[in-house]
């Protein structure tokens, strides 16, 4: 099975930054998409940003021009740069992978433990 194991989170102040990054590992034969989401307390988790083996990126409108997401497919890793951080963005970051662990198997959604990230001041 797919493995993803996140690092990066923490405390910081508001207008600073931080970089989440998540490697994935294990039985992999593809992986089509590549993303985080958050949870912040009280709520649902959503998206904050994906992007597909082709490069091809998706944003939520909230972190459209502070957040940047990059990925490595030779390493199969994914990193989420958060620039400009606000009290907001507080939350529990989840790496997430759209991935077959083998040509046998239809895709299926991963995910990584979480990682929190807090900002305040």
């Amino acid at each position: 099975q797919v493995q993803l194991v996140e690092s990066g989170g923490g405390l910081v102040q508001p207008g600073g930054s931080l970089r989440l990054s998540c490697a994935a590992s294990g039985t992999i034969f593809s992986i089509a998409s590549m993303g985080w989401y958050r949870q912040a307390p009280g709520k649902q988790r959503e998206l904050v940003a994906a992007i597909t083996s082709g490069g091809s990126t998706n944003y939520a409108d909230s972190v459209k021009g502070r957040f940047t997401i990059s990925r490595d497919n030779a390493k199969i890793t994914v990193n989420l740069q958060m620039n400009s951080l606000k009290p907001e963005d507080t939350a529990v970051y989840y790496c997430n992978a759209e991935a077959r662990p083998t040509r046998w198997e239809r895709q299926h959604d991963y995910w990584g433990q979480g990682t929190q990230v807090t900002v305040s001041s």
